[in-house]
This record gives C-alpha cells, sequence and structure tokens, in this order.
C-alpha cells in the first residue's frame, strides 16, 4: 500500500473566511502560548470553516469545540495547535491520526508532515473527510475506515501518532506501530470525565510518558461503528 505525496495543490482553497475573525483566532492561539511559526502557520492556512457544520459556521474560528455528525465535536483551536505543537512534527515525518472527524487536524497535520494516514470508525465521517480533503486539495492525507485502537499496520511504523478521541488505557498495538524515536499524544483516563494529555515517546530502553495538559475528549471505542 502506498501513502501519496505531495501537500495541498497552490490555490486551491479560496479566502472565505471572515479575516477579522481568522486574525483574532491567530492572536488567541499567540496568547494563549503557541509560539511556533509552523504550528501557527498551518492552522492559518486551513479554512476551518470548511470543516465545521453550516449552522456553526459563524463560530468557526470560536475557540471552542463545535459539534459534528455522528455524536463526534472538532476540538476548539487552542487544542488543535498544542496537540500539533506538541507532537514536534516535521517535513519528513510519516503521521497517523486516530480519529478523523471532519478531517480538520488531518489538515493542519498534512501542512507539516510528508504525509498522514487518518483512520476513522464512522463510515459517515470516513467519507466526509475524504470527498473534503480531495475537494481542498490535501494530496498527502489518507482517510480510511478502521478500529482506531488497532491504528493502521499497513502503513506503520509512524514518525508520531495522535489519538483524537480519549482511551481509558495506552491502545498497544498503537505503541507496537510507532517508531523509535517516535511520539504519539493521547488523551488518557475515564471516558464520562477529564483527561490527562499524555506524550509518550518511544526509546531504545522503552517508552516514556510525559503528562500534559488536561482536556475533555469524546471516547475511543473498539471496531468500526456498526451504523453511521
Amino acid at each position: 500500500m502506498k501513502v501519496p505525496k505531495g501537500g495541498r495543490e497552490p490555490g486551491a482553497i479560496g479566502e472565505s473566511a471572515d479575516s477579522v475573525g481568522r486574525m483574532e483566532f491567530l492572536l488567541t492561539l499567540r496568547r494563549r502560548g503557541i509560539a511556533d511559526a509552523a504550528v501557527l502557520r498551518a492552522l492559518d492556512e486551513v479554512p476551518r470553516e470548511a470543516f465545521v457544520t453550516s449552522e456553526h459556521g459563524d463560530a468557526a474560528y470560536a475557540d471552542q469545540a463545535l459539534p459534528i455528525e455522528c455524536g463526534q465535536t472538532i476540538s476548539q483551536p487552542y487544542v488543535v495547535a498544542y496537540m500539533t505543537e506538541q507532537l514536534e512534527v516535521k517535513s519528513e515525518h510519516h503521521v497517523l491520526e486516530v480519529g478523523a472527524g471532519s478531517g480538520y487536524q488531518a489538515a493542519v497535520l498534512s501542512r507539516l508532515a510528508r504525509d498522514v494516514v487518518s483512520v476513522e470508525r464512522y463510515r459517515t465521517l470516513a467519507d466526509a473527510a475524504r470527498e473534503r480533503l480531495q475537494k481542498l486539495g490535501y494530496r498527502n492525507v489518507t482517510v480510511l475506515l478502521g478500529d482506531g485502537l488497532a491504528g493502521v499496520p499497513a502503513y506503520a511504523p509512524y514518525d508520531r501518532i495522535m489519538v483524537t478521541a480519549a482511551a481509558e488505557g495506552i491502545p498497544q498495538p498503537l505503541i507496537d506501530e510507532l517508531a523509535d524515536g517516535g511520539i504519539m499524544l493521547l488523551p488518557l483516563g475515564p471516558h464520562k470525565d477529564a483527561q490527562r494529555l499524555v506524550k509518550l515517546t518511544r526509546t531504545k530502553d522503552g517508552v516514556v510518558r510525559e503528562d500534559l495538559i488536561w482536556v475533555r475528549f469524546v471516547p475511543l471505542l473498539p471496531g468500526r461503528a456498526h451504523e453511521l
């Protein structure tokens, strides 16, 4: 299986967002401590309004999570930026995202990485995210329907793994798919309470854990969804 290379084609996206709202969006991220210029540039380049539902279009750049189809959410911009910054993505990296959702986080990662594989358990979301990303010109993202807890071993190993749903334990299959020196981020904790964002680095001596900020994500569930 081959993952396509190359990012979004220049000029594929029009300037449709409100410029004042977008400026405030970036200023808010800077005020909250996001300092990585490449991450800020990636967030500026991706049109968040294209990844939210039409009824929430006016709130696309507000610093809040928003509902999407299948009872899922698109994370608030600060959490997207923080997780992206902590993942330390470089241009040569092969990245796995667990939980495609609307495709927004994958689009942001695609501006930084060589390529991104994104797995989603809901067919409705996977199909819509794939179509949206293709329409917007993100050529280095592959969206697959599958069980996120199992990862995507066919494309492993990954230099970076980002999990965008809450796990109650660290999934061993994802650790197994992480390359030597690789980094994984995931929300860890109970599904019905706040979770701790955890950064795991795979070293020659084992996995090193660092606890980061408190977050609240939808649950990471096993298998593909039987409906939706």
